[in-house]
């Protein structure tokens, strides 16, 4: 014979502060949308056209059998040694890119040295450099990324001797930056402020100790 239990379920903002911190503490594990870094990837993606780079792109399986082509752009953290992230890239000069920058992202300095890192050693190349980056590993970070350079004079001239370091160190700090933006999306995303609405706008409910129910 079935028994039936009745149990006292309450809305996010019925519960005490304690099990409140509960509530969120399921949130931040189990309700994330599993793509809540797109906005960024986006952003970067943008960023990346800008400043000469051509991301390469990997076949990705969809569940109805299909499949697209996205982005390789990888990331781990927020809280490990060797955390950060990475991508994969062929780079070459890309006209007016500082000026560009600065329109599309006027007050983030950090991409403005970029840029200008890189207008400055492709002048000094006669705009000939090129690049490569594919990455390499098991983790992903800005070590991660193999980065070949090499200069596309029709004479064969070299490279200048501060080019390769240059622009590989460009890149890197790229990878960086997107780390930087990634981890500040996910501290908006689990601040408190955030998880709250997010838990009320979805309408869970829970216990009275902030237990998740249903």
């Amino acid at each position: 014979m079935s028994d039936i239990i009745e149990t006292i379920v309450y809305r996010f903002e019925e519960l005490s502060e304690t099990a409140r911190d509960k509530a969120r503490a399921w949130y931040r594990e189990s309700g994330f949308d599993d793509d809540w870094y797109n906005a960024v990837y986006e952003d970067f993606q943008r960023v990346a056209e800008i400043l000469g780079l051509n991301l390469k792109t990997r076949t990705v399986r969809l569940m109805g059998g299909g499949t697209r082509q996205e982005p390789c752009i990888w990331f781990r953290g927020f809280w490990s040694q060797g955390d950060g992230a990475c991508f994969e890239t062929f780079y070459a000069y890309r006209k007016g890119a500082p000026r560009r920058i600065r329109e599309y992202a006027p007050q983030d300095t950090a991409l403005h040295r970029i840029a200008d890192a890189l207008q400055a050693i492709q002048r000094r190349n006669f705009y000939q450099l090129r690049a490569e980056a594919s990455h390499r590993g098991h983790y992903c970070h800005a070590y991660c990324m193999a980065i070949s350079v090499e200069r596309d004079s029709p004479s064969w001239q070299d490279m200048t001797a501060d080019a390769e370091d240059t622009m590989i160190e460009a890149l890197r700090n790229l990878a960086r930056w997107l780390y930087r933006q990634l981890e500040s999306e996910d501290d908006y995303l689990s601040s408190d402020d955030v998880v709250d609405e997010a838990i009320i706008a979805n309408g869970y409910t829970f216990t009275e100790a902030g237990q998740r129910f249903g």
